[in-house]
């Protein structure tokens, strides 16, 4: 048995050490309390963790797996019994305690008048606020509690309206897509008529007197125009692309023989690097028609590709007849329609995908010849190239 006085002293210590805990955790809390600001702030911080959390659900619309996921982290931030987010034709999400209520129904006066209503039905207020995207109504965000306060009204309108930015990004993100697919299907049409057409009348040249080359000629317009329609992707790689330039020009120089000279000068390194579908082909194709096929005698077309730190850095250029500056702003700039075509819509692809930062450089005059510059970054998560066994066969091989 301890004796009276050490068990006194072991009992001071005890309390000692319990008020040195207490007073740390206070201190910790306190600290960690002031650290994070007013209660303003603590509250403006965690509004903001809870959105970014369900932001990224949202990002394709309004899907059923994203309205789940979004409803959860949502109906914490209203701190209401449920949470229900619809489209205008079903109930995509519901999170928490929901009666068997008519919610869609429910949800179609508000999404008519476009405006938040309260609802009391089952012994719940139903706090009803419309998606409204670009004046066009594409659901509601649907909030349970057992006594709307506006407080409540008016979060639960501005979550409607938080959830409408990101349907508005997605349908912007799917829009950029469908322009991109147009702007492709606009460089093949360029493609298909001006040279199909004379690609085809220089084949048929060489039949009599030289059937050999006529049927090399027919093997390389074939694998050309397989690579330019194929239905694959959006990107493919540098050296796909040059293939594609390498048959294209046989063809030209089946028409123009000795008038079209070409010098080559490509790092290997870079060979690999991705860069959007025929966005290189339409400038080679510029050079020819536009800048030699009007210069007598012919002249010289020059691609170089070269490694540039984190990106690749490829030029087409030629010594034919130039373009006017200001002729060739109004091209860029969509004002003008008819000539150097394919020149806009290349440089709206790449300032589309990799920023506006990344458009076409360009150094013409009349009579000065065209350089033309593209930067593409070597690095590009996210861009695929296309199935392998769809690449081989644009190939050729």
């Amino acid at each position: 048995m301890l004796s009276a006085a050490v068990q006194t002293t072991l009992i001071s210590a005890v309390v000692l050490v319990a008020v040195a805990v207490v007073a740390f955790v206070g201190y910790r809390v306190f600290r960690t309390s002031r650290d994070l600001g007013t209660d303003a702030d603590r509250a403006t911080y965690e509004t903001l963790h809870t959105v970014s959390l369900a932001a990224p659900h949202l990002a394709s619309g309004l899907t059923r797996e994203g309205a789940a996921k979004a409803s959860r982290h949502l109906r914490g931030l209203l701190a209401c019994d449920g949470l229900a987010i619809t489209d205008t034709v079903e109930v995509l999400a519901e999170d928490g305690a929901f009666p068997e209520l008519p919610l869609l129904d429910l949800a179609a006066d508000a999404m008519a008048g476009g405006r938040t209503q309260v609802i009391h039905r089952g012994g719940l207020d139903i706090v009803v606020a419309p998606i409204v995207v670009r004046d066009r109504t594409a659901g509601a965000v649907v909030a349970s509690t057992r006594r709307a306060e506006a407080r409540l009204v008016r979060a639960t309108t501005e979550v409607a309206g938080w959830v409408a930015a990101q349907v508005g990004l997605a349908e912007l993100d799917e829009s950029r897509a469908l322009l991109m697919e147009a702007e492709v299907r606009a460089l093949r049409a360029q493609i298909s008529p001006h040279f199909i057409y004379n690609s085809l009348n220089a084949i048929a040249s060489f039949i009599i007197t030289d059937p050999q080359r006529a049927r090399q000629l027919v093997v390389e317009f074939a694998d050309f125009t397989r690579y330019s329609f194929r239905r694959h992707g959006d990107f493919t790689t540098l050296a796909e692309e040059l293939q594609a330039i390498d048959r294209y020009l046989l063809l030209e120089k089946a028409r123009f023989g000795d008038r079209i000279r070409v010098s080559l000068a490509i790092a290997p390194e870079v060979l690999s690097t991705v860069i959007p579908f025929l966005s290189l082909q339409p400038l080679v194709e510029n050079a020819v028609r536009h800048g030699l096929e009007g210069k007598a005698g012919g002249g010289v077309i020059t691609l170089t590709a070269r490694d540039s730190g984190e990106y690749a850095e490829i030029t087409v250029e030629d010594d034919g007849v130039g373009i006017d500056p200001d002729a060739l702003r109004s091209v860029l700039a969509g004002t003008t329609e008819g000539i150097h075509v394919g020149l806009r819509n290349v440089d709206v692809r790449l300032r589309q995908v990799y920023g506006d930062a990344h458009g076409l450089v360009i150094d013409t005059a009349p009579g000065a010849g065209t350089l033309i510059t593209m930067r593409v970054p070597k690095f590009q998560p996210g861009h695929d190239a296309g199935p392998p066994d769809a690449r081989r066969q644009s190939a050729g091989t």
